[in-house]
C-alpha cells in the first residue's frame, strides 16, 4: 500500500513525540520519491552563547531528517536504522528564521544508506552541508 505525502509527513511527526526532534521543534514539512525535508525554528533554545544557530543543533536537524529518510524508503518493519559516521561543513551563520534539510539519497545499498543533506535558510542561502551514512540492521534473528 503506497501512502500519500500527508500520510507519510503525519507518520513522521508521530516519530518525533517526546524525542530530541521535539525538544528542538523539528517538524518534517515536503516528502517525494527520493527526498524528505525537516525545518527547524531558529530561536535561542538553538543558539550558541553568541546568538546564533548552534552547529550541533544543525548536525541533529541532519541526522533526524536522514534517518527518517532512510526509514521512509526501506522496508521499516524489517530494519532498524542506525547512523554510523556524520560530517558536516557550516558555511553561513544565521540568527532567527527557519531553517530546512533536505536529505537526498546519494546511494541505496542493502545494508548502507549515503545521504547528502543542504540545509537553507528560508531565502534558500546555504547554511550547511552534510552527508550522512545510515546502516540498516535486520530485526530478524
Amino acid at each position: 500500500m503506497k501512502l500519500s505525502e500527508k500520510e507519510i509527513l503525519e507518520q513522521c511527526k508521530k516519530m518525533c513525540k517526546n524525542t530530541l526532534m521535539e525538544t528542538l521543534e523539528i517538524s518534517f514539512c515536503e516528502v517525494g520519491i527520493d527526498y524528505l525535508v525537516a525545518k527547524m525554528p531558529v530561536t535561542p533554545r538553538v543558539h550558541q552563547p553568541d546568538g546564533v544557530l548552534h552547529g550541533g543543533a544543525m548536525v541533529a536537524l541532519a541526522e533526524s531528517v536522514g534517518s527518517a529518510a532512510s526509514f521512509l524508503f526501506l522496508n521499516a518493519e524489517d530494519f532498524y536504522i542506525r547512523g554510523i559516521e556524520i560530517s558536516a561543513n557550516h558555511v553561513k551563520s544565521i540568527r532567527e528564521g527557519n531553517v530546512y534539510a533536505r536529505a537526498e539519497i546519494v546511494h541505496k545499498g542493502r545494508t548502507t544508506q549515503l545521504w547528502d543533506i543542504k540545509i537553507r535558510d528560508e531565502e534558500e542561502n546555504l547554511i550547511s552541508i552534510v552527508k550522512l551514512t545510515t546502516m540498516a540492521l535486520s530485526k530478524k534473528k
